[in-house]
């Protein structure tokens, strides 16, 4: 692919990305990170790994300390206003005039892009996000759901090309997060690109096309989302058994099993494999081997960081 084909499929270009902050504290570490246009990617990580570090960098809050970003073409430094413009930025938290109306706030946001009033394109934002009845109302009057709402409509007034979710869906309720991922699946059809954070592992793997994850600063790891899901999305059935188990009998060879001691480790991926259980368990019967109880553990995105993170170490 040439350099241009390259340039012209990443909407975000960033180049070793590094921010460290007064106090020492590096939060960010040579990040290397290409956006596709039109894609919708999660970046996962645990609280402090440099998520919010990472996208207020991008969206031009927070300065670079060394590294090099891009937004659709315009360099985040040089071309401020420019890269500026093509993002909406929906934060974790709601900071707006308490006493303005909801049509207000928005309008005002459109204004700060310098873009000229649209009052139509208002509308219709307001109205994907079930807003319009609470135009004239205060914001101070709104519902937490709805002040959520209200972000995301403010993120949107100015017609962005990138949208940025930074922990969207915590403490939302249900049908909120309903809501807000056909808002943004219909957003990506529309040709916006979504990156969001977060460090719900179900919602990744309903929303997003590729996942990044971010620890202690790096990005450790991009994979498409299929390929990391089939990577991750492990369980483990323990058996614990009446009696230890000296070898794995042949009976059961078809069956993806550890030993260890009287535990029997059946490991098994997420989807599709309740059939599998079942005959595993029929093959125990039939080989006469009992148990006592048995238990399931499914990877947390913990465990998956610390497996991540760990591999990385030893590569």
């Amino acid at each position: 692919m040439s350099l241009h084909a390259a340039a012209m499929q990443s909407i975000i270009s960033v180049k070793n990305l590094s921010k460290t902050y007064a106090s020492g504290f590096r939060a960010l570490k040579n990040v290397d990170l290409e956006i596709r246009r039109g894609e919708i990617f999660a970046l996962l990580g645990p609280n402090g790994a440099g998520k919010t570090t990472l996208i207020s960098i991008v969206c031009g809050i927070v300065n670079p300390s060394e590294g090099k970003v891009t937004v659709d073409g315009h360099d985040i430094v040089r071309d401020y206003r420019a890269s500026r413009s093509a993002i909406g930025l929906v934060p974790q938290e709601l900071t707006t005039d308490a006493f303005e109306t909801v049509w207000n706030t928005v309008s005002f946001s459109r204004g700060l892009f310098g873009k000229p009033k649209n009052p139509a394109h208002i509308e219709k934002v307001l109205k994907d996000l079930s807003l319009w009845d609470k135009k004239d109302a205060r914001v101070m009057t709104l519902s937490g759901g709805m002040k959520r709402r209200l972000l995301i409509a403010k993120a949107l007034s100015h017609e962005p090309r990138v949208l940025f979710l930074d922990e969207p869906t915590a403490g939302v309720d249900v049908n909120l997060r309903q809501d807000m991922w056909k808002l943004v699946r219909a957003l990506q059809v529309a040709g916006v690109t979504i990156i969001l954070t977060t460090h719900y592992i179900d919602e990744a793997e309903d929303m997003a096309d590729r996942i990044g994850v971010i620890s202690k600063g790096e990005i450790i790891l991009v994979e498409e989302k299929t390929t990391l899901m089939r990577k991750l999305g492990k369980k483990q059935l323990t058996l614990h058994l009446d009696q230890p188990l000296e070898r794995i009998p042949s009976a059961l060879s078809a069956h993806r099993l550890e030993l260890n001691g009287a535990d029997l480790i059946y490991t098994y991926e997420e989807k599709g494999d309740r059939a599998a259980i079942t005959a595993l368990l029929g093959d125990l019967a039939a080989a006469g081997i009992r148990f006592k109880d048995l238990q399931t553990t499914q990877s947390s995105l913990e465990d998956i960081f610390v497996t991540l993170v760990a591999e990385r170490r030893t590569a």
